[in-house]
């Protein structure tokens, strides 16, 4: 499997990514940078009718996904074995993978069904797939990685990092301890999930925002107490992420590597899972989702990855091998918070992979309901289904850290791979709207969308026909 990742991410990946993040920042004229402050206005709006799901719960749900233990462990293991410039790597996916994420989820929201059982509505690249570009096979392909990447390869790995948070505690035992951790967590999240995605919603939108602002704060007391030191954190990140290391000799344990695979793995932008929470959000145009997305790869990369990074390199903690993952960071708090520290990181990282769970397994509804021909499937059905993710949780506590990391990769990127190309073809109508939208701004009108401005025939849609 390890041999498969280092494949998939050098060299196939990194030109994807790469290609399609330049390509849509250009087409869209940079719409990341342009409007990001009116992708702040849009989050605050709320719905037409009461009881539909906000532009401000959907960037809930997909940041839940997005935030979780990859925020701590994934960039602490990215550092600690990488370097520190994979964090410089880490901001330029972002800030040029935001672009892709904002056509993912405008082409979400034009290609979105009606859900007539609730009023609501659902869609994702599964649904723009199948209408647009008329394949039930590649949509149906693409579905089954989100399910093995969702419910199996990330649950795995968020509960392995949850378990790992522990090992610095005296009364970890190695052979005992995950499975105890495992248990507590799968039942939790098993009692959670019972409830359906409503529930999944509203725990998400209560828990993200506070678990985001406690970690921030910390990080900026770090900094606060260490500010002498920030020139040479920065001179440390650039210099190493420009030396020769980062791009020959072992290139896939390179910083670039690791920035680009444990950024993609944090803020997921292009992998084609924020759309699935993109479409559920009650908007007057496609575009105002759009921008409200491309905010929570900022949230995600830009704030709360650097957070960690800045607490890593600026505690002064000796980098080893062997505390990759929480230990580091919890070693880094230590040194400035004594004690509290690691605990600090224990709870943060409880809440992260709780949050993350959830938010994983909300998209594996909707994956679900697109193969039971975009029907929800029984409730027998789902709680067996709910039963099984439960077990996944606890299975992933006591595997290895190389076959979690391996396993989360590569369905990812097998996402991406499909989802992508897809958004290349069809970006498009995304940037169209993005026109409409703007001329319609301009024009001193609040955004309303309709087929015809972009070139659509309404009766091939089914939300704003």
């Amino acid at each position: 499997m390890t041999k498969i990742d280092d494949l998939m991410y050098y060299p196939i990946l990194i030109v994807v990514l790469a290609v399609a993040g330049i390509y849509f920042s250009f087409r869209t004229k940079f719409v990341q940078l342009r409007l990001f402050p009116e992708s702040v206005r849009a989050v605050m709006e709320k719905p037409g009718e009461k009881g539909k799901v906000s532009s401000f719960q959907a960037l809930m749900v997909s940041t839940a996904s997005r935030v979780g233990t990859g925020n701590i462990v994934g960039v602490s293991t990215a550092i600690v074995l990488g370097g520190p410039g994979a964090a410089f790597w880490m901001w330029i996916l972002a800030i040029v993978g935001s672009a892709t994420a904002f056509i993912e989820s405008t082409l979400a929201q034009i290609y979105k069904r009606k859900d007539e059982k609730t009023g609501g509505c659902y869609g994702g690249p599964a649904y723009y797939i199948e209408t647009a570009l008329k394949s039930k096979f590649l949509a149906g392909l693409f579905v089954v990685c989100l399910i093995l990447t969702y419910g199996f390869g990330f649950n795995l790995l968020c509960s392995y990092n949850l378990q790992s948070a522990f090992s610095t505690y005296g009364f970890y035992n190695p052979s005992v301890t995950p499975k105890i951790i495992g248990a507590v967590i799968a039942l939790a999240v098993f009692i959670s999930i019972i409830g359906g995605g409503k529930r999944m919603i509203h725990v998400t939108e209560v828990i993200v925002p506070f678990m985001g602002i406690a970690y921030v704060l910390v990080s900026l007391i770090v900094l606060v107490l260490n500010i002498g030191m920030l020139p040479e954190v920065f001179r440390m990140i650039f210099t190493d992420a420009f030396s020769a290391r980062s791009f020959a000799g072992g290139i896939a344990g390179s910083c670039l590597v690791y920035g680009i695979k444990r950024g993609l793995y944090s803020n997921e932008a292009g992998v084609g899972s924020a759309p699935n929470a993109a479409a559920s959000a009650e908007v007057s145009h496609p575009v105002k989702q759009g921008l409200v997305q491309f905010l929570s790869v900022y949230i995600d990369t830009i704030l709360i990855c650097s957070a960690t990074a800045f607490m890593i390199l600026i505690s002064g903690v000796g980098m080893k091998p062997e505390l990759a993952g929480a230990p580091m960071v919890q070693e880094s708090l230590r040194s400035v918070f004594g004690s509290f520290g690691p605990l600090f990181i224990t709870i943060a990282m409880i809440m992260f992979a709780f949050t993350t769970l959830i938010g994983n397994l909300y998209y594996c509804e909707t994956g679900l309901s697109y193969l039971n021909g975009n029907k929800k499937p029984s409730d027998g059905f789902m709680k067996l289904f709910y039963a099984v993710a439960a077990l996944i949780v606890f299975i992933g506590a006591i595997m290895s850290m190389e076959a979690a990391w391996a396993f989360a990769d590569i369905t990812m990127g097998l996402m991406a791979l499909i989802n992508i190309p897809c958004c290349v073809i069809m970006g498009g109508v995304a940037i169209k709207a993005l026109k409409d939208y703007e001329d319609q701004k301009k024009a001193g009108k609040e955004p309303e969308f309709h087929a015809k401005s972009v070139g659509l025939n309404p009766e091939d849609l089914d939300y704003w026909e």
